[in-house]
């Protein structure tokens, strides 16, 4: 050690010189090597809006930047790809608002991205970028559609939509977010129209069966997956309409109340709603009905609490069990497009029923009675499972379960019902009325009728210049030059068709591109695709479970069932990053709370904001900004000073110090070293202990902000073991081991900072050509202590720690454990911490 003076961490020049360095270099680049182990790394396309990232959607690409860093030290080919979901009704609703062309909003959009992801210290192989508006691109979506529809999975239909006026579009279902616009919170109205779908409820169990494939995904998303599949299985009834030759079918998993049918509801949608009321006195109150329903909020319509309302249609329908007439109602509670549109009410025993019909007097026939009276509600249904009444007298008292069974045989063998299996999945609405978007490759010719553009004629590009405000009209069908061309059949006039398709049709394939972004024989090299795929690890937020998340699945189906790919899933892991708040909200641009990152680096540098975020917590975990920040009294929103990134730059400072005040004594040949061999039994053991645990951390248990704790305890240690050991013989061997092991295994984390120490340190080449270090697993056994974790007294999980632990970096272990999850979402009032034996959380 050496009084000499210690130069100044100049973090601007730093990080300048190594992101100019990394892209002149090609460091990140990355082709096929089958000498190495490969690994497919991808955080989900990120559509580039005009104010670029913020900490909360900058999270999940930090986090998978040192996935992927870590995994290159260990020796693995990785591949880090970068695109744009370009398309989109941002652009196109900026172009109409500030008279710029979407396309140019949309490449300086993506400008700005690159330019913050560079300065971020991303290791993107920019060489394989895609973007989804470039017809090189979406030649490939139209030939993705082009499969569908020759295999029957695409096609159109008349349909009741969600229409979304502000936007002049037409909105998937899961587009609809409590009654609004996913994308400008505008109440969204249904309307019928001519649509295209993907039929992806053919791929409903397959969807649902191949969740035992998806080993890496979080339960919860898989979870909301099945709920949105919505498989249930029940039976089908049919009801013989009075004075119709019609039968109103309903799908119901409980035909053992079927005696109790003393109504018929049916949904304001349903067409059978015309044909029941056509020319009768009712017609016009209950089509006007209809239309008020039809347009009331999904969320009101289905909401528990909401008061359910109905119209009677003057018609009569047979309950096939006992042969008794009851009347056919409308009701608002009721939705088209879950089951068959129609209810068979039995107010008895079901609450909603119940309510509806003390609201409209109809009529309750009990016929499940509960074994204890006192079950049994005064003012609702007895919803349980209890003994038969008011049935036919050889079913009297029969457990409901067991008659569930006789019921089923009965109406089976006499042809009014049957088991039947229903899902709450529908068919993928791709159709879009704007302009911004890929082209559906589609021909409509009035000989020919409905023709494929032809595969060697793709793509069909967007036309540059369009008239964007054009109400309720596409863009594109207001374009004649576009709409008219000649059919590929028959070579006569024909049209063109002038709905886009979803971006999330984009999105559905794009993972696949990256493998072959430049090829233009066809979507991708299947020499490449073998390869690289499936994905080793993808990343992105939890909002995408039931849209994107199914729809990319479901494309890599249908793509391996014909032959196109040699696997059915896009990846076996997937991590989704925890949602970052502020001021009670979800980070967001709309909102007015998110943090442009950019200040935060011209101020304390891109390692230190890397290091802050990364260290607030698991990934998975939910972060609060507000928990980081100290706010004076009277300060604005974004008035305050950022406590966190403050201690993950001082961190650095003292990293940057520890390295220079011991420059003159290190050793560069002891630099690359696979596995530290230290004289210093303490400090060989505190270094091999490091390794082993940021390792387990990062590569086993993806958990990200522990490493961050370990590292610190680490340059603690060394900064107080150097004063006193600086004259030792093997002082310059083992500062120099101990100085690599930490600077390496800093690099994910802060790449810049650690770049230039091993530079300075006398490293050769990059710090990233270097493999990961490796530990004494003999010192690491020897040692390790095993310290119960619990949980407001209760053992939770077990976790092997050094013998002198200290209680802080104790605690950090503790929370990365499995018992983290009995602490989140409360209140640590108190810490019982003995370390290294024992920690218990208490909590409220």
């Amino acid at each position: 050690m050496t009084n000499r003076k210690v130069d100044e961490y100049n973090f601007t020049e730093i990080e300048a010189k190594w992101q100019k360095r990394w892209r002149e270099r090609g460091t990140f680049q990355t082709d096929m090597d089958a000498s190495k182990p490969k690994y497919y790394i991808l955080e989900m396309f990120p559509y580039p809006s005009g104010s670029g990232l913020h900490i909360g959607n900058g999270r999940a690409y930090l986090i998978g930047d040192v996935l992927s860093k870590y995994h290159r030290l260990q020796g693995y080919n990785v591949m880090k790809p970068m695109g744009w979901d370009a398309f989109g009704l941002p652009a196109e609703n900026a172009a109409i608002e500030h008279g710029i062309h979407p396309s140019e909003w949309t490449r300086k959009n993506i400008g700005l991205y690159k330019e913050q992801m560079e300065r971020f210290g991303f290791a993107y192989d920019w060489r394989r970028e895609i973007a989804s508006m470039h017809p090189g691109y979406y030649r490939w979506t139209q030939w993705l559609f082009l499969q569908l529809y020759k295999h029957g999975l695409a096609f159109k239909k008349q349909a009741l939509l969600n229409w979304c006026p502000k936007c002049a579009t037409v909105l998937a279902n899961e587009q609809v977010q409590q009654g609004m616009c996913y994308r400008c919170d505008t109440p969204v109205r249904k309307k019928e129209m001519n649509q295209w779908f993907f039929r992806i409820t053919k791929y409903a169990d397959r969807l649902l069966e191949n969740h035992a494939k998806l080993t890496g995904w979080p339960d919860f998303i898989k979870t909301l997956q099945a709920n949105w599949i919505g498989k249930s299985f029940g039976t089908e009834l049919d009801f013989q309409i009075v004075g119709l030759d019609e039968k109103i079918t309903v799908f119901t998993t409980r035909p053992d109340t079927i005696y109790g049918c003393t109504y018929m509801v049916i949904a304001a949608e349903h067409p059978l709603v015309k044909r029941l009321v056509a020319g009768s006195p009712k017609e016009r109150a209950v089509l006007q009905f209809c239309e008020q329903v039809i347009n009331t909020p999904e969320i009101e319509r289905t909401s528990e609490v909401s008061e359910k309302n109905g119209i009677d249609t003057g018609r009569k329908c047979i309950n096939p069990s006992n042969g008794k007439p009851i009347p056919i109602l409308v009701a608002d509670y009721v939705l088209y497009d879950y089951g068959t549109g129609c209810v068979m009410a039995v107010p008895a025993h079901d609450t909603r029923d119940y309510a509806f019909a003390k609201k409209y007097g109809l009529k309750i026939d009990e016929v499940i009675e509960p074994y204890d009276s006192a079950e049994k509600p005064d003012n609702d249904s007895f919803n349980g499972v209890g003994k038969m009444i008011n049935v036919p007298r050889e079913y009297l008292g029969m457990n409901s379960n067991d008659f569930m069974e006789a019921i089923i045989d009965v109406m089976s063998r006499d042809g009014w019902g049957r088991r039947t299996v229903t899902y709450k999945l529908r068919d993928w609405l791709i159709s879009r009325q704007r302009y911004w978007g890929v082209p559906i490759p589609i021909i409509h010719c009035d000989r020919c009728g409905v023709v494929p553009v032809p595969e060697d004629k793709l793509p069909v590009e967007l036309p540059y210049m369009v008239d964007f405000i054009t109400d309720e009209i596409s863009p594109l069908a207001a374009n004649g030059e576009f709409v008219n061309t000649t059919c590929p059949k028959c070579g006569g006039p024909a049209k063109r068709e002038t709905d886009t398709m979803d971006t999330f049709v984009c999105s559905s394939w794009y993972y696949l591109r990256y493998a072959s972004p430049r090829y233009d024989g066809g979507p991708w090299r299947d020499d490449e695709i073998k390869y690289w795929l499936p994905m080793d690890q993808y990343l992105g937020g939890p909002e995408h479970a039931c849209a994107h998340l199914i729809y990319f699945r479901f494309v890599t189906e249908f793509l391996y069932d014909y032959g196109y790919l040699p696997f059915d899933e896009p990846t076996a892991n997937l991590l989704v990053q925890g949602i970052v708040f502020f001021g009670g909200h979800k980070m967001s641009k709309s909102k007015g709370n998110a943090v442009d990152p950019m200040p935060i680096i011209e101020k304390y540098g891109a390692d230190s904001i890397r290091l802050f975020v990364l260290f607030a917590g698991p990934p998975e975990r939910e972060i609060d900004w507000e928990d980081h920040i100290q706010r004076e009294e009277g300060a604005g929103f974004h008035d305050y000073r950022m406590v966190g990134v403050e201690g993950t730059y001082r961190f650095l400072g003292r990293v940057w110090r520890l390295v220079h005040e011991n420059i003159d004594a290190i050793d560069a040949s002891k630099l690359a070293v696979d596995i530290p061999m230290i004289s210093d039994e303490e400090l060989h053991r505190t270094v091999a202990f490091t390794i082993k645990s940021i390792t387990q951390e990062i590569g086993a248990q993806k958990q990200l902000n522990t490493p961050v704790a370990a590292l610190m305890e680490l340059n603690n240690y060394l900064m107080k073991w150097t004063k006193p050991n600086a004259g030792s013989k093997d002082f310059s061997s083992d500062i120099s081991q101990a100085l690599s092991m930490l600077v390496r295994m800093l690099s994910p984390y802060a790449p810049h900072i650690a770049e230039e120490l091993w530079e300075r340190m006398g490293g050769k080449g990059s710090i990233f050509d270097i493999r990961w270090p490796g530990y004494d697993a003999k010192v690491v056994a020897e040692s390790l202590v095993t310290c119960a974790v619990q949980v407001m007294g209760k053992l939770r999980d077990t976790i092997e720690v050094p013998p002198d632990i200290s209680a802080e970096a104790l605690e950090t272990l503790a929370r990365g454990s499995k018992a983290a999850k009995y602490i989140e979402g409360k209140q640590v009032v108190k810490l019982i911490s003995k370390p290294p034996r024992l920690i218990n959380f208490v909590v409220k």
